[in-house]
């Protein structure tokens, strides 16, 4: 059985899951004022983190992630939503290292969506991630196939391919590609 190219190595997965685990806690204050006590994302982040710092392997985060149930479904806003979704994803990267764009969109998608009335909330966060992201990161991350284009995992047509996430996803692939540019 052929490993999808959006897997990445365990070592990238490691990389590129502290870099998510930041961009997904940014925003982490967007669902907990809305949901108080709903430890769910707070503990993904948590595990997530470990899981950079190679104190989880990879079957432990993969049976733990599937237990609590989504939190973005207990959320009222959408913001609040994207922000618990954007925690998902960042567990999600000890089994595919593609979600941490799932992540970081999410994260953005959380930041604009709480505020309405500044068309710029999306660039800011943009640019705090890429300020965010280490080399190691930023190689892990353009070795991804372009969204939508690879059909053997998140990156696929579907969720993370299609609106405002597939948008965001597009940008975050496009600032990367021009950061390696010549």
């Amino acid at each position: 059985m052929a490993i999808s190219v959006q897997t990445l190595s365990e070592v990238d997965r490691r990389f590129v899951a502290g870099w998510a685990a930041d961009c997904a806690e940014r925003v982490l204050p967007l669902f907990e004022a809305e949901c108080r006590g709903d430890e769910r994302p707070r503990a993904a982040i948590a595990r997530t983190r470990a899981f950079a710092r190679g104190e989880l392997d990879v079957a432990s985060e993969i049976r733990l992630r599937f237990g609590g149930g989504s939190a973005a479904r207990d959320a009222k806003s959408a913001a609040a939503a994207a922000a618990a979704r954007a925690a998902g994803q960042a567990s999600a990267i000890c089994h595919m290292g593609a979600h941490a764009l799932g992540a970081a969109a999410y994260a953005i998608k959380a930041a604009s969506l709480a505020a309405p009335d500044q068309p710029e909330a999306a660039e800011v966060e943009i640019h705090w991630q890429f300020a965010q992201m280490r080399e190691d990161v930023r190689f892990a991350l353009r070795s991804l196939p372009t969204v939508g284009e690879d059909r053997s995992g998140p990156l696929g047509p579907g969720l993370l391919a299609s609106g405002q996430v597939g948008k965001i996803i597009r940008r975050l692939q496009a600032g990367l590609a021009e950061a390696s540019a010549p």
